[in-house]
């Protein structure tokens, strides 16, 4: 099984209210998982957000914290409910209402990678369900919490940037008449998840880089930013969804000639993003 459920960076000293976290970029497939799947070692990385954690591992440089799963994706999904249990795959499971991505294949375990390639030959027991949920998805969301609670005990805030890499076709009906295509879509929940003075200042540090940005098209954000996002609470949660071809050989799942320089670029948007602090009570009144 993979060794640990998340890995843990805090700054030296916290002076950030942002918490940066990465549930998908898990890559630990150890060969006990990986014998009773269908895919080979290269096929069960697809739906795998591929190098994003490293991407994003400078925030604790900058004052914030940073969070970054151990088990992939295609092991445990960290971004669903823990009760997105899949009828399909696990013995047990009673069928409830239409849950679409349930229904897809992609529930808390899931049932599929991309473009609906099934990982495993039948059903999983349910107590194998439980397991992961109990190992890695609990102790997960342990951490997120707990780094959440120590921002906003801090600083009277805290804000979550769920980082996320999307394949480069997911966007291709977003840009119409002309528009340039967005190499970056962030998602707040249709204004649900976070306060707009927030989102817009992520927004702004991927504009000033040079970056097309679109909001809630395609991806508004899954379970994490629902459930993290309460603005009321000064809890915020923001999903950022990043092209993959601006870094990565999608076929290959390698680092491709941008990488280390869309790396180096993204640093600036990260501490812009960690630079963003609690506002003015006065500000927040008249939300």
């Amino acid at each position: 099984m993979p060794k640990v459920a998340y890995h843990l960076f805090r700054p030296e000293v916290m002076t950030s209210c942002v918490v940066f976290a990465s549930p998908h970029s898990g890559r630990d497939y150890p060969w006990s998982f990986l014998r009773h799947t269908l895919l080979d070692e290269h096929s069960i990385r697809s739906s795998e957000d591929a190098y994003v954690d490293r991407l994003f591992d400078c925030a604790p440089q900058f004052g914030a914290t940073f969070l970054k799963a151990g088990a992939p994706r295609a092991f445990v999904d960290l971004n669903r409910a823990a009760d997105e249990l899949d009828p399909a795959l696990i013995e047990g499971v009673r069928k409830a209402g239409h849950n679409p991505r349930v229904a897809s294949g992609l529930g808390v375990v899931p049932r599929v990678v991309a473009n609906g390639r099934a990982i495993y030959r039948g059903k999983l027991g349910m107590a194998e369900a439980e397991r992961r949920i109990r190992d890695y998805w609990r102790p997960y969301h342990a951490a997120l919490q707990s780094s959440l609670d120590r921002a906003h005990a801090t600083f009277g805030e805290a804000l979550l940037v769920d980082c996320h890499s999307m394949p480069h076709e997911a966007v291709d009906g977003v840009a119409r008449g002309g528009a340039r295509r967005p190499d970056i879509v962030i998602g707040d929940r249709f204004g649900a998840s976070a306060a707009g003075r927030l989102v817009d200042r992520v927004e702004a540090a991927f504009i000033d880089a040079g970056f097309a940005v679109s909001r809630n098209t395609p991806f508004a954000g899954a379970f994490i930013t629902q459930h993290y996002g309460r603005p009321a609470r000064r809890q915020h949660a923001v999903q950022i969804e990043i092209d993959r071809a601006i870094y990565m050989d999608e076929a290959r799942i390698r680092p491709n000639a941008n990488f280390h320089a869309f790396r180096k670029l993204l640093r600036g948007i990260i501490a812009d993003i960690a630079a963003i602090g609690p506002a003015d009570p006065r500000s927040l009144a008249a939300e």
